[in-house]
């Protein structure tokens, strides 16, 4: 939130910010979290918030964060088909940045 200018008597309002900003903000946020321990994973999931992340629906955004937290090599071996994710909206993600790519 930002402070806006003051109002009669001094005070001041709060106003929201545009939810725009709020999403330049929150894909910059993910930008940086898409950065992996390698080349391969920063160009997949950092691909899939390029090309699919904003088409998303906010469940899936929200699985797409949390998918983030989980550690390279159980995304290695998700992506790679050597593993499945233990949760359905990751696997899908999964599978969709698999599709994409054709693994």
């Amino acid at each position: 939130m930002q402070l806006s200018p003051l109002l009669a008597g001094g005070e001041t309002y709060r106003q929201e910010r545009p939810p725009r900003f709020m999403d330049e903000a929150r894909i910059k946020r993910m930008r940086w979290r898409t950065r992996r321990g390698t080349r391969e994973l920063d160009a997949l999931f950092g691909g899939w918030l390029d090309e699919a992340f904003a088409h998303a629906g906010e469940a899936q955004q929200q699985a797409f964060d949390e998918l983030l937290d989980v550690q390279d090599p159980d995304l290695w071996d998700w992506v790679m088909g050597h593993a499945t994710a233990p949760r359905a909206d990751w696997q899908a993600i999964i599978d969709d940045i698999r599709a994409r790519h054709r693994l």
